[in-house]
């Protein structure tokens, strides 16, 4: 039951590195985000 434990955390374990090292790099987007809205001021 031990063993079968840590082949469970090693297996999660690795699974989780896998979409760490996945999801790393890239260029965040240069365009987008916030924008101001015009309209009534509602305070």
């Amino acid at each position: 039951m031990f063993r079968r434990a840590l082949v469970a955390l090693g297996v999660a374990g690795a699974i989780a590195a896998a979409l760490r090292a996945r999801g790393t790099g890239g260029v965040p987007p240069q365009s987008g985000g916030w924008r101001e809205l015009s309209g009534p001021d509602l305070r």
